[in-house]
C-alpha cells in the first residue's frame, strides 16, 4: 500500500523494515573534488580543486559516437569525464584533452568519483539474510565508467 508522507516522501513503498523515511534533501547537481596529484598545465601550474556535475543520458550516449571511443572503448571515460567536469582550478575550460593529459592516479580518482555521484541511491539494494533475517545493503553497480 502506498501512502504519501511528509514533503512528497512515500511511506511503505519499497522501504526496508526499520528504514527511516523523511524529508528528501534538495537535489545536488554539482560536486566538489580535490585531485590526489593535480593537473599540470602548459605553464606548470598545478590544478587540484574542481567540480563535477551529474551526468545526463546524453553525456553517456554522445561519446559512443566518437571515433576514438569506437577504436578504443577505454577512451570512453576520458570523453565522458571531459563532458561532466565543470571546473578545475583556474583553467578556462575542461575538455577531453585536459582529462587525457592527467596523471593515471587522478584519472582513476575521477572515474571513481563519477560512479559515486551518479549512482547515489540507485546501485544499493536493501536485503535480508535468509538465515538470520539481518538487514543490510548490497552494491549492484557496474564495474566500468558509463556502465550501470
Amino acid at each position: 500500500m502506498r501512502r504519501e508522507g511528509p514533503a512528497g516522501t512515500v511511506a511503505g513503498a519499497g522501504t526496508a523494515p526499520g528504514a527511516v523515511t523523511g524529508v528528501r534533501e534538495p537535489l545536488r547537481t554539482e560536486f566538489e573534488f580535490e585531485l590526489p596529484r593535480g593537473f599540470v598545465d602548459e605553464s606548470g601550474t598545478v590544478h587540484r580543486n574542481g567540480a563535477m556535475r551529474l551526468a545526463t543520458a546524453r553525456d553517456e550516449l554522445v561519446p559512443l559516437r566518437d571515433v576514438r571511443v569506437r577504436e578504443n572503448p577505454a577512451y570512453l571515460s576520458v570523453v565522458l569525464l571531459g563532458r561532466v567536469i565543470t571546473r578545475l582550478g583556474t583553467l578556462g575550460s575542461v575538455h577531453d584533452g585536459t582529462v587525457e593529459n592527467m596523471f593515471a592516479s587522478d584519472l582513476a580518482f575521477l572515474q571513481d568519483f563519477y560512479r559515486q555521484i551518479n549512482a547515489e541511491g540507485h546501485t544499493r539494494a536493501a536485503v535480508a539474510c535468509p538465515h538470520c533475517s539481518e538487514s543490510f545493503e548490497v552494491e549492484l553497480a557496474g564495474s566500468r565508467l558509463g556502465e550501470s
